[in-house]
């Protein structure tokens, strides 16, 4: 990607910003000191060996994780402060989990819907036709009847990505998103990232996917026992890290 189309959808305004954040299961400390900070319209990679902090520091943006110290701004809202500010920033942030977690007794439309009507008052008019409108975004229009049991997992991750844009979001977060598909499946939810990539939003995705972190992320990420060892363009990365940690974990999952 060239720094002149870059330049078209990263803006200058801070979204997200964490500041010296510490996160401790019991005595495991999983995140270190960890200061970032996201630009509205950034896309962001974030990877790293199994058990480095990398889930947990997204799930720290939208408090699915309490972190004990530091401080993490979401969209100018302090997100430790109050309930009310929880509510606020999660109003505005979509997740996609590794587990699709669709409720099994809702359709694909009910599913796409609950969420608007429930925490934004949406009229269930008005939440049937946004559900459809992502739907076909995500080119599964003609799935909305069926139940998830009903769909293949690349399906079903497709609908939790509608699911998560029915709330218009400002802000997507990814945790792992294609690991618990099959091979042939990975692909369809990649291209479906890779669109909403696209259109400017602003992303941050975990994933050992290295071919959608070289043609989408702005800046990968490598974590490692709780720190950030490495950031810098997807150029830099692959072809000159700085870190010895950096380039044998591209030799090992390169090597796959």
């Amino acid at each position: 990607m060239s720094t002149e189309s870059q330049d078209q959808h990263v803006k200058d305004e801070i979204i997200i910003r964490m500041e010296d954040v510490q996160k401790w299961y019991d005595d495991f400390h999983v995140l270190k000191n960890i200061n970032l900070e996201v630009r509205t319209g950034e896309r962001i990679v974030i990877c790293g060996p199994s058990g480095s902090g990398k889930s947990t520091l997204i799930r720290c943006i939208n408090r699915l994780e309490h972190a004990q110290e530091g401080r993490i701004i979401v969209d100018n809202i302090d997100v430790g402060a109050s309930s009310r500010n929880l509510d606020a920033v999660r109003r505005e942030v979509g997740m996609v989990f590794q587990q699709f977690n669709l409720f099994p007794h809702l359709t694909v439309l009910e599913n796409c819907m609950l969420a608007p009507m429930k925490a934004r008052g949406a009229p269930k008019a008005e939440a049937e036709a946004t559900a459809r409108k992502y739907l076909d975004r995500v080119r599964i229009p003609d799935q909305a009847a069926k139940y998830p049991a009903q769909l293949s997992g690349g399906q079903q991750q497709r609908v939790a990505i509608a699911r998560a844009l029915c709330m218009n979001p400002k802000i997507m977060l990814f945790d792992e998103p294609t690991s618990a598909l099959d091979p042939e499946m990975v692909k369809e939810v990649l291209d479906t990232m890779v669109n909403l990539a696209e259109e400017g939003m602003t992303m941050l995705c975990v994933t050992h996917e290295m071919g959608f972190a070289r043609s989408v992320a702005d800046r990968i990420i490598l974590m490692d026992r709780g720190e950030i060892v490495e950031e810098g363009t997807p150029d830099t990365f692959f072809t000159n890290p700085k870190h010895e940690r950096t380039r044998t974990f591209l030799g090992q999952i390169l090597a796959h």
